[in-house]
């Protein structure tokens, strides 16, 4: 898209449309995580089954965004907005009105459809309308609904749970999903240059394997155990389709997801510490209500309403910091908001069965804070360092990749507090000459169970800690540096020299 184009461009509507669609999507990911206990009563299925309303809304993230580059070169903006949208709206209604399990597992992977294709679609459009010295600022607005929306979610979640029927959380996106459908369809303007690009079907295929193979894996992990045959299966046919498929890329003259991204060091540094920070930041959504609901009894909507302040404060830092970038650039906000982060998780690994309320906000909050500095600055650094051609399949990989590490570090984390609480808890029965299956000692078994899972979740923070000083130190070598104007070349790649032709011819 040419300069003189993109300043006359009104990108109010433009960018409130995406906005409004990104929050949408964003709330309804995490909206019924607090809701999956009532759910499990009234559809009478266990929790492995529920499992699949989160695990597989994020399978089909990760198999929809690598595709998402080749969608936004082949349609319109309009028109892909107008589809993403669409498919969300005819999942939110399936979902709300399904008579059984299976129709709203089935709503449920066709809101993922449309989400899978909004966020990337997002990030390029923002990447393309707004010149490098205000990408800083649009980008905090995005975190606005990146971050603000998922937040959110649970206290929204836990207030409709103890007062309505769980169907209630779809009447509430529903309205809020066709707004969005027909304010930007009226409003949303055609932003990104389209070709006839091929779909590379094997490359769809292999992608498909391998992130869902990948993402299954570690997901169900987190409830099956590693060693169950499923998860082993999945991980090993998930790894051998993703080198099959990265090998495919590398080697296509017309990619599905271009590789060669990693080229650029920068895009490649901040890529990793946002992968890192993911992982850590799923510490605290997954633990955090465990904690709360399991071990100290709080109610749904008390348990929300502890995470809304932090929320909040994310919401109201998301833009300042994004103003905060366009002025100092991405390494000292990731390094300040990464020790705060690093102390806050380190401090949350101190949890005590007698914590009081206020004490574990104000650590939850401060994290938040520190949260809010870090992941739309590292992500537009990065981004800043690719060519504009190139915005489509940096946004692409940079949003699989943080799904895989929100499984994975779900799964890790997890997996890490039940294995510490099995072990303590066997230590505590010992010591204390107590058979767990005697009833008499009801009890006291059930009070050994909750310090246990303490010890387990205190242990989870304390990786969590470390993965996050891992950041830190990486977020030192951050710097600011210039856009690539030129196209990556690639043997026979007759596409990327005609872009680089057109991009001339356009100045």
């Amino acid at each position: 898209m040419s300069n003189a184009l993109t300043s006359t461009l009104r990108k109010g509507p433009i960018v409130a449309s995406l906005l409004i669609g990104a929050f949408v999507a964003l709330l309804s990911q995490t909206l019924l995580n607090v809701a999956l206990p009532k759910m499990m009563a009234d559809l009478n299925i266990g929790s492995n089954t529920i499992q699949w309303l989160v695990t597989g809304y994020m399978l089909v993230n990760g198999v929809v965004i690598p595709v998402t580059a080749y969608l936004i070169s082949k349609f319109t903006t309009r028109q892909l907005y107008t589809v993403a949208m669409g498919l969300f709206t005819v999942g939110t209604v399936v979902a709300a009105l399904a008579p059984n399990f299976g129709t709203l597992l089935t709503g449920r992977l066709i809101q993922a459809v449309g989400a899978g294709i909004m966020m990337p679609l997002m990030s390029v459009v923002f990447l393309t309308i707004f010149p490098i010295e205000q990408r800083g600022k649009a980008m905090g607005m995005m975190g606005l609904a990146m971050i603000f929306a998922p937040a959110v979610g649970p206290t929204l979640s836990g207030w409709v749970v103890e007062h309505y029927s769980w169907r209630v959380l779809f009447y509430i996106v529903l309205p809020l999903a066709i707004f969005s459908l027909i304010y930007g369809a009226i409003s949303m303007k055609n932003v990104t240059p389209n070709s006839k690009p091929k779909l590379d079907v094997l490359g769809v295929v292999l992608s498909t394997l391998g992130f869902g193979g990948i993402l299954y894996g570690f997901s169900d992990a987190g409830n099956d155990g590693w060693d169950s045959t499923r998860v082993i299966v999945s991980l090993i046919v998930g790894a051998v389709a993703l080198v099959l498929f990265v090998w495919r890329e590398l080697t296509a003259k017309k990619p599905l997801l271009e590789f060669r991204v990693f080229k650029f060091n920068m895009y490649s540094l901040t890529t990793v510490i946002n992968v890192i920070i993911t992982m850590a930041m799923f510490s605290a959504m997954v633990l955090m209500p465990i904690y709360l609901q399991n071990i100290r009894g709080f109610t749904p909507l008390e348990s929300g309403l502890l995470l809304l302040p932090g929320a909040i404060l994310m919401g109201i830092m998301s833009p300042i910091t994004g103003m905060i970038f366009d002025k100092i650039g991405a390494r000292w906000l990731a390094v300040v908001g990464l020790i705060i982060t690093s102390l806050t998780t380190w401090e949350l690994s101190r949890i005590a069965l007698d914590s009081t309320y206020m004490h574990i906000i104000l650590i939850y909050s401060a994290r938040m804070f520190g949260m809010s500095l870090l992941m739309m600055p590292i992500q537009t650094a990065g981004m800043n360092q690719l060519p504009q051609t190139l915005n489509s399949h940096g946004s692409a990989m940079s949003q699989t990749l943080r799904n895989v590490a929100g499984a994975l570090g779900t799964a890790l984390l997890v997996t890490i507090m039940n294995n510490k609480a099995a072990t303590e808890r066997n230590t505590l029965f010992t010591a204390a000459g107590i058979d767990p299956k005697d009833k008499a000692n009801a009890a006291q078994v059930a009070d050994i169970g909750k310090e246990a899972t303490l010890y387990g979740i205190q242990h989870a923070f304390v990786v969590a800690t470390w993965i996050t000083i891992a950041a830190l130190v990486l977020a030192f070598f951050i710097r600011k540096v210039k856009p690539h104007h030129e196209v990556l070349k690639s043997e026979g790649n007759a596409e990327a020299e005609a872009a680089k032709s057109k991009a001339q011819s356009s100045r």
